[in-house]
């Protein structure tokens, strides 16, 4: 699912989001004075930044919005061995680190 799907999902409109400008802010956004959920309008325990065609934006959300959701959200992880694999060669090579990665039979 990606960033657009998971807004339709909610029913957020993405030009109500606002620009994430400074992605440090986050523990700001859901802190002592929370924003409200984008969804529902409850103060904000969870946020994230949504790539969308207007730009990185913060998706804030309550505690049950996000338990709502929480299984649909975009994966930035591998979803197999092979990927998880695949990302450890790539990180050693950047880094120029020779390692060997044993595979379990």
């Amino acid at each position: 699912m990606t960033d657009a799907d998971l807004l339709l999902r909610l029913g957020v409109d993405p030009d109500t989001l606002a620009p994430a400008v400074d992605p440090r802010r986050g523990p700001d956004r859901v802190g002592l004075n929370p924003v409200p959920c984008s969804t529902c309008g409850q103060p904000a325990r969870f946020t994230r930044i949504v790539d969308l065609d207007q730009g990185p934006r913060w998706l804030d959300r309550c505690r049950s919005c996000f338990l709502a959701t929480v299984g649909t959200q975009p994966s930035r992880m591998p979803a197999t061995v092979d990927g998880i694999v695949a990302d450890l060669r790539a990180a050693m090579a950047e880094a120029g680190v020779a390692l060997t990665i044993i595979e379990a039979p």
